[in-house]
């Protein structure tokens, strides 16, 4: 592995999603982003992952099923700030990805194999967004555990959303933060 790669690896930082703007990835840095975040470990090689992409229109529309969604679940009546929020929450980066956790019944594979795969996936397609320069944000949020945004993007019984990818360029560098120390995270067994 070259210095390059170990590098993005060590610095690798989360950009707020507020901090995300304009460009974002075309579409052939696109396909080359989910063709990396296909390539993990995937035992039997049942692609227990795929991605839905956001882009242009398609945010703001999905943004006005986000804010009925919202309506329809939250127990109290929605105010017009967080219905406009709902609305706007994907149009705050170019291109916001769908990561999807597909389990299929495998006794070579089981479930948690998979889960760990799509998690893999969803890292792999910031490190590549991360790559081509672009800062990333995975993100989880009501939505991803929504009844109402699992119909409205069509997710089999066996599916569920691991989390949206919010894809562009940082407007600003993110300060680090502080990581755990080796010694508090490993242990060697000696048996």
């Amino acid at each position: 592995m070259s210095s390059t790669a170990l590098d993005l690896l060590k610095t690798r930082r989360s950009v707020k999603v507020g901090m995300l703007s304009d460009p974002g990835p075309n579409p052939t840095q696109l396909d080359e982003i989910l063709a990396c975040a296909a390539r993990v470990p995937d035992h039997k090689a049942l692609a227990p992952w795929r991605f839905i992409v956001f882009e242009g229109e398609a945010r703001r529309r999905f943004g006005e099923v986000m804010a009925r969604v919202a309506g329809e679940e939250e127990k109290e009546p929605l105010s017009d700030v967080r219905l406009d929020t709902e609305r706007g929450r994907f149009v705050r980066a170019p291109v916001v990805v769908a990561v999807v956790s597909r389990v299929t019944p495998n006794p070579g594979a089981p479930e948690w194999e998979q889960v760990l795969s799509c998690g893999a996936a969803a890292q792999n397609l910031c490190l590549a967004a991360n790559a081509l320069g672009f800062g990333t944000n995975w993100v989880t949020g009501w939505a991803a555990y929504s009844d109402g945004i699992k119909r409205a993007l069509s997710l089999a019984e066996n599916e569920r959303v691991a989390g949206f990818v919010y894809i562009g360029t940082p407007k600003e560098r993110q300060a680090d933060r502080d990581r755990p120390q080796l010694t508090a995270i490993v242990s060697r067994w000696q048996g």
